[in-house]
């Protein structure tokens, strides 16, 4: 199957615009790092006023190690930035310190698909800790003996991260809105300052898209598979 030039084109043709899409999007956050906040606030300061702004005073800003590792937790509350965007003082600091409390601000909302996709984090962990060995499994199976039966049960764990993936696009996506929204309603930006944040969160949500539709060339390629005869 490895050598089967379809998969082939299912893995490789995401995994081609994923390297494009993730190269142009350090690309864009390092030329963004260096747009200057008029205002002179920090990523940290960005978040805090956010939060306060949209009423929600029990979420922590607080700073983690690592690049690009800035994430919301809502099990703690807390507004995890890197340490370059919690202290630095730029447009795509500024961008994403705002899109991680456009999660907050979806948590504290009751954002529907923010909720689905917590709601779907257990089965998603556990069906990416069988999927690898079970759809291996299954294929070999299938291929030696013409028994599906592993394969499909591999095929249902794969449309489990497959869906995971595709509602966390919507999750993304108002995120990003909800901070640009905010950013320019209380004019926490120039205009080429905002053109650049708009820019960056762009290229941000498009690695999530590229993720999903990778994930769904492949659950469609082994339902294929599994459809088809043994040859």
């Amino acid at each position: 199957m490895i050598f089967d030039p379809i998969y082939l084109i299912v893995i490789g043709v995401p995994f081609l615009l994923s390297l494009y899409v993730s190269s142009k999007l350090k690309s864009k956050f390092s030329h963004y790092s260096k747009v200057y906040l008029a205002n002179g606030m920090s990523g940290k300061e960005i978040a805090e006023k956010m939060l306060s702004d949209n009423g929600i005073h029990d979420v922590k800003v607080v700073s983690v190690q690592g690049q690009l590792t800035d994430h919301y937790n809502p099990a703690n509350k807390t507004v995890n930035l890197s340490e370059v965007v919690y202290h630095e003082r730029n447009a795509a600091a500024a961008a994403v310190a705002a899109h991680e409390c456009g999660h907050a601000v979806q948590h504290a909302k009751a954002y529907k698909w923010l909720e689905m996709r917590s709601k779907m984090v257990p089965a998603v962990n556990i069906s990416s800790h069988l999927l690898q060995w079970v759809l291996m499994g299954g294929i070999i199976l299938y291929f030696s003996s013409g028994n599906s039966i592993v394969l499909w049960v591999g095929i249902a764990l794969f449309a489990v991260t497959t869906l995971f993936a595709f509602v966390t696009l919507p999750v993304e996506y108002d995120a990003s809105n909800r901070a640009l929204a905010w950013l320019k309603q209380k004019n926490m930006v120039m205009p080429n300052e905002y053109e650049g944040a708009q820019d960056a969160l762009k290229w941000a949500a498009r690695t999530y898209l590229v993720a999903a539709l990778g994930s769904l060339a492949q659950l469609l390629y082994f339902v294929m598979i599994a459809m088809r005869g043994r040859d």
